[in-house]
């Protein structure tokens, strides 16, 4: 019978000791009593968002009929033959800012919308020599592009923070032509301003480093078609026209801060 009171107390200690080293990792995996568990939504690109940009850009302008607006506005229409064009490659900084609006679907396909406004200095310029004028005369035929807005819309694929997207629209120009030089001996400049619309397309991938914070890199097409645009010269009151085609690529990057975000 004494075995019995014995055989009790080491099973009591067996207990007592499995509890010892079994209680930190049992209170480890239950939540402590009074403090509630913090669950962290998953990240969403839902989302409305501003920013400002910065990148280079190119362009390439033909325009056409410059040394016929010099000769025909001093010696009369149908003085001069054939078609000249010049081809004139502005280059330069874009800056400018963006505002859009994300939704992100539950399977990862993000649409949304953003309107945009570059600014440039983008300018470039090509000589062209004036047959009819005195030996040596030429014009300089220069072109600048100011600013490009647009309204794009967007279609991307979210991959928890990181966004690729394609992105496609309206877009704006506005931009300056100038064409200048001596004509027998006589200065001129015409100059022009150009406004039109044209179509967009692009594409870039977009990482947010924190909900609130994100940044990108895009590459956009921009093609304006063709205009006539009208050029004067207030030196000489003689006014013309010429032809401009033009179409502009930039590379930009992008910081964007997310306001209204929901679900985040």
């Amino acid at each position: 019978m004494g075995d019995v009171p014995m055989k009790k107390l080491l099973l009591a200690s067996a207990a007592v000791s499995t509890l010892f080293v079994a209680g930190p990792t049992l209170s480890a995996d239950l939540p402590l009593a009074g403090y509630p568990v913090v669950v962290v939504p998953p990240f969403t690109w839902t989302s409305c968002y501003l920013g400002a940009h910065l990148g280079g850009g190119w362009a390439r302008k033909q325009v056409t009929d410059p040394v016929q607006l010099v000769q025909d506005s001093f010696l009369g229409v149908g003085t001069t033959v054939g078609v000249t064009t010049a081809d004139a490659t502005p280059s330069g900084i874009v800056v400018g800012g963006q505002l859009g609006c994300d939704y992100q679907f539950p399977f990862g396909w993000v649409i949304g919308v953003e309107g945009a406004v570059s600014g440039s200095t983008m300018k470039g310029n090509r000589t062209l020599p004036l047959p009819l004028g005195n030996p040596g005369e030429n014009e300089l035929v220069a072109a600048t592009n100011d600013f490009i807005p647009s309204v794009t819309g967007r279609v991307g694929y979210g991959i928890d923070r990181v966004l690729l997207y394609g992105k496609g629209g309206v877009a704006w120009a506005g931009d300056k032509y100038r064409v200048t030089g001596n004509f027998q001996g006589t200065p001129f400049g015409f100059e022009g301003l150009d406004n039109r619309i044209g179509w967009t397309a692009g594409a870039g991938i977009e990482w947010a480093f924190s909900r609130q914070w994100s940044v990108s890199v895009e590459y956009d097409y921009y093609n304006f078609g063709h205009k006539y645009v009208l050029m004067s010269d207030s030196i000489n009151v003689l006014s013309g026209y010429v032809g401009a085609t033009q179409s502009v690529q930039i590379v930009k990057a992008g910081l964007n801060f997310h306001i209204w975000a929901f679900d985040r």
